[in-house]
């Protein structure tokens, strides 16, 4: 009796495609032919680095699957390295530009092909990503979010073809997306560091003399920049409220006090002892 049981299995997909094929089809199709060959050949390389099989090479598209979802991702970073590196060589020609998306789900296995969602998912996320990035799914991003030296931008829930809404995340190398130029941008802030940083617009720029008196005050101790910024305080609700002045008792009583402080403190400690 024939066993007709679908086997199944839980593997990482990987789906590569080249953007804008047609067009560079259209505009040189020698030398566009030449490019995809030689980036496939490349791109088979760097799967069998990373312990994967490349399953299908239909039209511009690479279809490869891994065992483990970290060598899948790192295997990603590295075609679209390989790639950049090669399109830098000959500066006169269209750059050819890969895509790539990546998930971890159940396929169907038919002999050396793999089908079903877990394949078609990979194909949708291929088509949310830049020109020279990689967009994961969920599924693969809970995997490797701290395994891996890059980040990640959240893209949430995107409409795709034929498929549910699914959350979806976009490498990033030094707060950079990987579509913006080389991929590996080590000097670019971190997105920690972009978020500490303040950007351009976000506050007004103070004016000179404001500046002049922060950093007077930054300069005096603590308990006298307090005593002189309560006595300003104290001096401009006087100018502007009352013809009566006031504020000079206040203000003496402040100065006075701070300054007593100041002398206790920087007493000498065989006086102290003395006292106790």
């Amino acid at each position: 009796m024939t066993d007709d049981k679908v086997k199944r299995r839980l593997t990482t997909v990987l789906c590569a495609d080249v953007y804008g094929y047609s067009r560079l089809m259209e505009a040189d199709e020698t030398r566009t032919l030449e490019a995809l060959r030689r980036y496939r050949t490349a791109i088979a390389r760097l799967v069998e680095r990373h312990d994967g099989r490349i399953v299908n090479t239909w039209g511009d598209a690479v279809i490869a699957e891994f065992a483990s979802v970290v060598e899948a991702v790192q295997c990603a970073v590295e075609i679209q390295q390989e790639i950049f590196n090669q399109n830098s060589d000959p500066p006169d020609a269209s750059p050819m530009r890969f895509r790539i998306g990546i998930n971890l789900g159940d396929v169907m296995v038919d002999g050396s092909d793999i089908y079903g969602d877990g394949v078609n998912i990979a194909s949708r996320l291929q088509e949310l990503a830049e020109p020279g990035g990689v967009v994961i799914s969920s599924s693969v991003y809970d995997q490797v979010h701290n395994k891996l030296s890059v980040g990640f931008d959240c893209l949430g829930q995107r409409p795709m073809k034929n498929i549910a809404p699914l959350t979806s995340y976009r490498l990033t190398l030094g707060g950079r997306t990987a579509g913006q130029g080389s991929f590996p941008i080590a000097e670019s802030p971190t997105p920690r560091e972009t978020a500490r940083a303040p950007r351009t617009g976000d506050r007004h720029e103070p004016s000179s003399w404001t500046q002049v008196a922060s950093d007077w005050l930054a300069k005096l101790p603590r308990p006298v920049a307090a005593a002189l910024t309560v006595s300003a305080f104290l001096i401009l609700i006087n100018v502007f409220t009352s013809h009566k002045i006031w504020f000079h008792w206040p203000v003496a009583a402040i100065l006075f006090g701070v300054a007593l402080r100041m002398a206790l403190r920087d007493r000498p400690e065989s006086d102290r002892k003395g006292e106790r």
